[in-house]
């Protein structure tokens, strides 16, 4: 029996692969019709799912945060565009957590023929031949993929974490900086790992406050 091809999974750095696409909110040229934003481009397994219901109402209730950070949000499903449809009118009937009157107005990919989600990896035979895994794509306005996230079909995203990850991002973007653990705005941020002995003496002798070293490769400074 011949085994179904699977595609490579596209890697953090690689030019998030491109797709022309039908959704909820009309066609999609991506990541053409995206260049100079971020994105998020997440899969579910399917429509009139509890989980998948929640993690909708999440996205949508944040949106304008997202917006508010040059960034957009693309959803994907193997369902059909009808389906799609029915499934979003339904979620305005639904409160939870206290999001009630949701409505989604990112686009939501129908992918019935699995184009897209195959070319991104989000068909994983361990877990299903027929549905998406809940897979997450952070995209930068070059349209170079710069996180992956994967979920399996039982757990919910934290949407809260996705947006720190985008913040974060930006900042590292931004400063020429990365952020430590548990990192939120505001909080002090990591500069690169001095690259000589006397740019590490530098530090660790410089009492002016912009930067503090907690040993000569781990130096840090407060957020401007």
């Amino acid at each position: 029996m011949e085994e179904k091809e699977y595609n490579r999974m596209p890697l953090i750095g690689d030019v998030a692969p491109s797709f022309k696409a039908v959704t909820t909110q009309g066609d999609i040229n991506f990541p053409e019709d995206y260049k100079g934003k971020w994105v998020i481009l997440f899969s579910h397994p399917a429509d009139f799912t509890p989980v998948c219901t929640t993690e909708f109402m999440a996205f949508a209730s944040m949106a304008d945060e997202f917006k508010s950070l040059n960034t957009e949000l693309v959803g994907l499903s193997v369902d059909s565009l009808y389906a799609h449809i029915a499934w979003l009118r339904k979620i305005q009937e639904i409160e939870f957590n206290g999001m009630k009157n949701i409505e989604v107005k990112f686009p939501l990919i129908e992918d019935i023929k699995m184009d897209v989600a195959n070319k991104y990896g989000m068909i994983q035979p361990g877990q299903s031949n027929t549905q998406a895994v809940r897979a997450v794509f952070i995209i930068d306005p070059e349209s170079r993929i710069r996180t992956i996230l994967y979920y399996p079909l039982s757990t919910g995203r934290n949407m809260d974490e996705i947006k720190r990850i985008i913040l974060a991002l930006q900042k590292a973007d931004k400063d020429s900086v990365a952020t430590p653990a548990n990192w939120r705005p505001g909080d002090d941020v990591i500069v690169p790992t001095a690259g000589s002995c006397g740019v590490a003496k530098e530090r660790m002798d410089d009492d002016s406050g912009d930067i503090y070293c907690l040993d000569w490769f781990m130096c840090l400074k407060k957020d401007k």
